[in-house]
């Protein structure tokens, strides 16, 4: 599996979610509303989810082993850590 393209929508309202994220799987299959998170222990990922009746959110879609999660949640975060650089740079000048 190849992550072939990330887009980051930053999130300008002050809270913990700091941006949401699209996918897109060997130019063939996108993963819209992954969300950045700020944590206690830093930044992580959560895959899209749904509220269900019972009013527990279920994710959507999501890895199948924590190895998958863990390369797609480091792709998008050093994705979301460049994008946050950049916007720095571009406020800078």
């Amino acid at each position: 599996m190849n992550i072939t393209d990330v887009r980051v929508r930053k999130v300008t309202k002050d809270g913990k979610m700091k941006a949401v994220v699209s996918i897109t799987i060997d130019d063939e299959f996108v993963v819209h509303d992954i969300k950045v998170i700020e944590g206690d222990k830093g930044l992580f990922i959560a895959m899209p989810s749904r509220k269900a009746t019972d009013g527990e959110y279920r994710d959507i879609a999501h890895p199948i082993n924590s190895e998958t999660r863990d390369h797609i949640q480091t792709i998008i975060l050093d994705r979301y850590e460049q994008v946050m650089s950049e916007s720095v740079a571009d406020e800078a000048l």
